[in-house]
């Protein structure tokens, strides 16, 4: 039996500074080492490692709660899952016995942008108050609710914007970003990948929410630009997704307003509501838990200079404006109280933090049994089938590439999705597209039954979205918050089939054995056992190029991405820098150039804000250096933004299409695009003759020298648009979406898209393999 006769530790006490104080800043180690003395020292906090982050460091939450909860934390947890499977209440009795004994499970997370760093300095500064305040509040909040803090969800950041504000202290460069990702691969877009779970940080926590605690309130703290609203809370800007339950955006709607007139009644101006976030996308921390049946909050404060205190003028506020609010100085339904501008510091940012935690924990507390109801009422409904909703979907045996087919069910699974596999011979007739055709399904399929808890991540994962034509007043598309669709099956190129009605459907089921696990899955397809979840895939080149990827300091997402996709497939590859570039060693056969724009591949980043080290980029001497190595027998690959610079410097007979276009001409801001691939060209191997692609605010093109240039992938000649939004698409129909010229005696393959997008488009990976084999010229 543990004891507790110490006090528990102040932050300061341990860090020997007050987390949040101006130029201050706590690393992981300090961090972890704080709360695992918090721990020690009280009965209400536990701290729990839940995994490995991609570098290696322990990732950890804090559970806080009454001490009487923490000794019970398993109970508790029990109850949840029960409430998050109502299947598996027998009756009202035990339902109501649920409810009275569960606690509202909430999860706070800090700092997944690690430059956001406030929220993983303030979050030892919550725990604390929770730990030690005695007031009637907090104890309500400790006896009705249990907390899961999460002081960062990217602990690898912390350490890397740490390190480099410590080392640019009292510098002309104190303040400014690491030049590099903050997160291995993913950067920015390690908040993108919710549904996909890519990396290991979005796995630990997808499984502790969603296969173990199924927390009715998640709330992720983020930063925002200097000049915005000091704070944005919910409810959110429009367009809702149709899959989110009406009750979800209603609740989210009332916590917001409950932080905003807790922090105007603190006398602090500037918080907006009803702007610039919206509630259609799937892929976010805070926007996955929707379609969990679980209220997802989101609130963006104004940022500082990392640590570092800002100053924000009225010309500055002036020109902020964003979707739903017109300008940061002018006042509003949604924005009631202006901020004039003036100093801004961390602890201000803290501040806010601190106060729309307090207000989420009191809602939570003082509403407990409404929200441990409502949320197995969501989830009870959706066991019934409405008249739009297919009854299934079926992955049907029998697809190539097996690898992805297993990847697909595993990301399903993880997220607590239920898969059932076909065990016995024979053939069931199904329904499918709604036209009344039956056809046979054979043994080794996999289904997913629709009518279940998380029915409505079922759905907006595999059905097609199809974003609501918004336009602005002058007929110019408005910029949605993130992508448009994002079809899972589309992406990963795996068949997804819609099933309307089955014969015989009880006789059907009892051919049907739940998937226990990924490694059921791959003995079905074939393929070896995987000794842990998300294992690396067999490499797919046949040839053994020696591959470059071009990786400068700007911290390009996509050459992360890029770097994930080479990791994932175990291909072999060096990282190629601005120097080396410059200095012409590029001993490779093929060089890779991710989706970067030519001021940031040839300039860099900028010398007022970093050191010489950093800056400068490959310069035009880089370039030449390239054109020379594909001269003389290279090969070089261009995704999206890079092509534009290669087919200007190497004067390539390739026409943009796209190039000038308003936003009411031609808008695709993140959809899924149907390409038609010409299947006797080499790059084509092992690709479907149609092909799903990522768009998203890409380029097409017009071949103005075909002897030269070859098209080998176009987009389909009509209905282009498979998922999302596209505005004129007649501009992109029949353009070429990927060309390879020839070069002197190497070449030039072009990707008007990114065949890699945030490491979810595996229906186009082949290409990039293919484009990476050595061939003879």
């Amino acid at each position: 039996m543990q004891l507790y006769a110490q006090t528990p530790p102040s932050p300061k006490s341990v860090l020997g500074f007050n987390p949040t104080d101006d130029r201050t800043i706590a690393d992981w180690t300090q961090i972890t080492g704080y709360f695992a003395k918090l721990d020690a020292g009280s009965p209400k906090v536990l701290v729990r490692e839940i995994g490995k982050t991609t570098l290696g460091k322990p990732q950890i939450v804090v559970f806080v709660s009454a001490s009487e909860n923490i000794k019970n934390l398993e109970k508790f947890r029990a109850i949840n899952a029960k409430l998050a499977d109502p299947a598996s209440i027998r009756d009202q009795a035990e339902l109501e016995s649920l409810i009275k004994q569960g606690k509202t499970v909430v999860s706070i997370s800090c700092s997944i942008h690690s430059t956001e760093i406030v929220a993983s300095q303030m979050s030892m500064n919550l725990a604390y108050e929770l730990a030690t305040a005695n007031d009637p509040g907090t104890q309500e909040i400790l006896k009705n609710t249990i907390l899961i803090l999460i002081p960062s969800s990217n602990p690898d950041g912390i350490d890397i914007v740490a390190d480099w504000y410590r080392k640019t202290l009292d510098t002309k460069f104190e303040g400014f970003g690491p030049p590099e990702l903050y997160h291995h691969y993913a950067g920015h877009d390690d908040n993108r990948d919710w549904f996909m779970i890519n990396l290991r940080e979005t796995q630990n926590i997808t499984k502790l929410f969603w296969q173990e605690w199924f927390p009715e309130i998640v709330y992720d703290i983020h930063q925002q630009g200097q000049a915005a609203s000091r704070m944005t809370v919910p409810p959110f800007f429009d367009p809702p997704n149709p899959r989110i339950a009406p009750l979800i955006l209603r609740e989210l709607g009332v916590i917001g307003y409950k932080m905003a007139a807790d922090i105007q009644g603190k006398g602090i101006p500037g918080v907006a509501t009803n702007t610039t976030y919206d509630t259609w996308w799937h892929g976010g921390f805070r926007s996955a838990p929707y379609f969990h049946n679980s209220i997802g909050i989101l609130t963006e404060a104004a940022s500082a200079n990392l640590m570092t205190p800002t100053k924000v003028t009225k010309e500055q506020l002036q020109r902020s404006s964003a979707r739903g609010l017109r300008s940061a100085l002018e006042t509003a339904t949604n924005f009631p109280a202006v901020w004039e501008g003036g100093e801004w510091r961390p602890a201000d940012i803290a501040r806010l933090e601190m106060i729309a935690s307090r207000s989420l924990l009191e809602m939570s507390a003082k509403f407990r049994e409404r929200y441990l109801r409502n949320f197995y009422e969501l989830g009870k409904a959706n066991l019934e089938q409405k008249p739009d909703e297919p009854q299934a979907f079926i992955v049907t045996a029998g697809q190539p590439r097996a690898e992805t087919v297993s990847r697909f069910l595993e990301i399903l699974m993880w997220q607590g999705i239920e898969v059932y596999e076909m065990t016995q011979e024979g053939y069931f007739a199904m329904e499918s597209a709604r036209r009344g055709e039956f056809h046979e399904m054979p043994l080794g399929s996999f289904y997913i039954f629709v009518n279940q808890a998380q029915k409505n991540n079922i759905l907006s994962l595999l059905e097609k979205q199809v974003y609501p034509n918004r336009l602005n007043a002058n007929g110019e598309a408005e910029v949605p918050y993130d992508v448009a669709g994002w079809t899972l099956p589309l992406q990963m190129g795996v068949e997804a089939e819609p099933i309307w009605n089955t014969r015989d459907l009880a006789g059907f089921k009892r051919t049907l054995k739940r998937v226990a696990n990924i490694n059921q899955v791959r003995a079905v397809l074939n393929l070896k056992p995987s000794s842990e979840p998300f294992a690396k895939i067999p490499n797919p080149l046949r040839t053994s190029p020696r591959v470059g990827l071009y990786k400068g300091f700007t911290g390009s997402m996509d050459e992360g991405w890029t770097r994930f996709v080479f990791d994932l497939y175990q291909v072999p590859f060096k990282s190629v820098g601005d120097r080396q570039i410059r200095d012409g060693l590029l001993d490779l056969d093929t060089l890779v150039l991710p989706a970067d724009s030519e001021n940031a591949i040839v300039k860099g980043l900028n010398p007022e804000r970093y050191p010489s080290e950093f800056t400068g980029g490959i310069g035009d001497s880089g370039i030449e250096n390239i054109r020379k190595f594909v001269e003389d027998g290279g090969t070089l690959v261009c995704f999206d933004d890079s092509c534009e610079m290669v087919i200007k410097r190497f004067q390539l007979p390739i026409k943009s299409v796209l190039s000038g276009l308003k936003r009411n001409e031609f808008y695709n801001p993140g959809s899924i695009v149907a390409l038609n691939v010409d299947r006797r060209f080499a790059l084509a191997r092992g690709v479907a003759d149609t092909t799903p692609a990522f768009f998203s605010n890409s380029a097409g093109y017009e071949i103005t020298d075909p002897e030269k240039v070859d098209s080998i992938a176009k987009y389909a000649a009509k209905n282009a648009l498979l998922s999302g939004w596209m505005l004129g698409e007649s501009y992109l129909n029949g353009k070429t979406a990927l060309a390879e010229a020839r070069y002197g005696n190497g070449r030039v393959i072009l990707f008007a898209f990114r065949p890699q997008h945030r490491g979810q488009s595996f229906a186009t990976f082949p290409l990039i393999f293919n484009a990476l084999e050595k061939r003879s010229n």
